[in-house]
């Protein structure tokens, strides 16, 4: 399957690196390819960013079809550009279509579609530390009739974002809430797949938390309410008596890449990893006794995250990160392999070649006139 590109005949200067923030700002191009049940994935192509024409009565708009991943190109001081762990999130996306009714997208083709976007958008990738070109993969069901049902047809697209840190404040300390009331994900439902259902069902609780003041919320699993699971953004790791531990999957909780990277070092480095349920009054005993010695968030977004405070029962466990933490050497490693200044052993990193002239075709046959096209 080949994949043509069609060149956006202006370009976007690239934000100063300091300004970027998270998914505020959107490369020149994006990737798109469709699907129907007689010609199956067809017509893969990269083309100028642009918006869609949706019918009112798509069904992603009114049962939630839809998927998506998140993984990070970056920059190196040899100014190649190379993305993180790409064939592990296509594996993730292909989980996740699967969970959802939806067709599997082939994963060579995707994995070539993220090398071909990442190099037409290279001038987009930022230099600084810290920065990447965030990758969005996409598909949303595109049929237009009410009835829940799966899809016949289905667009899949690729966006990218120049981006910084997630949070605003950076690697500070984040202030964690954990929410006793509401439920994200219940065993057999949607909670490992990234849907959009997943993220609709936190932002009740998260608008709440930092309206308290907090940062993000702590879910809790859904029957007893008693159990650590995730962070709305991250996989969470408790270092409790020098053992590194996290709750397992199960079906509730999202396979991280990130959370992949973490186990895998410590357990090079010899560290002890627990992947077990953690009762909330197990953290609470360690934090008394002195033996809950790091909490830290891993994720896409914000790599690692160091939690400084856990409110439970109207009490406020405040974690004091050591000197040498685990938590800084996880993020000093995992950025040090992004950024190609430590050797990458895992095979994690796959380099961008210069491959899109290849491809390339007339600028004519990209947009209609008014810069919108159909889904």
């Amino acid at each position: 399957m080949t994949i043509s590109v069609v060149r956006s005949p202006q370009t976007k200067p690239l934000p100063d690196s300091k300004d970027l923030g998270f998914g505020r700002y959107f490369a020149d191009h994006m990737f798109l390819m469709n699907y129907d049940e007689q010609n199956g994935w067809h017509d893969p192509r990269v083309v100028p960013y642009h918006s869609f024409n949706m019918d009112p009565a798509n069904l992603t708009l009114h049962y939630g079809q839809t998927i998506f991943e998140g993984l990070k190109a970056f920059r190196w001081q040899d100014g190649s550009v190379n993305i993180f762990r790409a064939k592990d999130h296509i594996e993730r996306f292909r989980r996740s279509a699967e969970r959802l009714c939806m067709p599997l997208p082939d994963a060579d083709v995707l994995f070539e579609a993220f090398k071909l976007l990442v190099d037409v958008d290279r001038n987009s990738v930022p230099a600084q530390r810290g920065t990447a070109l965030y990758l969005r993969p996409t598909m949303i069901a595109t049929d237009d009739a009410l009835g829940v049902r799966p899809s016949g047809s289905y667009l899949l697209y690729i966006i990218a974002s120049p981006v910084g840190s997630y949070y605003t404040k950076g690697l500070a300390p984040t202030r964690i809430l954990v929410e006793e009331r509401f439920s994200r994900a219940t065993i057999g439902g949607l909670g490992e797949a990234k849907t959009g259902a997943n993220y609709a069902a936190s932002l009740l609780a998260a608008k709440e938390a930092k309206s308290r003041g907090f940062d993000q919320v702590l879910w809790l699993d859904a029957k007893t309410h008693s159990l650590a699971e995730e962070v709305g953004t991250m996989n969470i790791f408790f270092v409790l008596n020098n053992v590194l531990v996290t709750p397992p999957l199960g079906g509730t909780i999202l396979d991280g890449i990130t959370r992949r990277s973490v186990i895998a070092l410590a357990e090079e480095w010899g560290i002890p990893v627990e992947e077990r349920p953690v009762a909330m009054s197990e953290l609470v005993t360690a934090y008394d006794n002195g033996t809950l010695q790091e909490v830290f968030g891993s994720g896409t977004a914000a790599v690692i995250s160091p939690v400084g405070e856990l409110f439970y029962h109207d009490r406020a466990l405040t974690i004091e990160e050591p000197a040498n933490s685990l938590r800084e050497r996880f993020y000093n490693a995992i950025s040090a392999i992004q950024y190609g200044e430590i050797p990458d052993y895992h095979g994690w990193i796959t380099p961008v070649p210069a491959i899109a002239n290849g491809h390339a075709k007339e600028l004519e046959t990209a947009l209609p006139d008014d810069g919108t096209a159909q889904a």
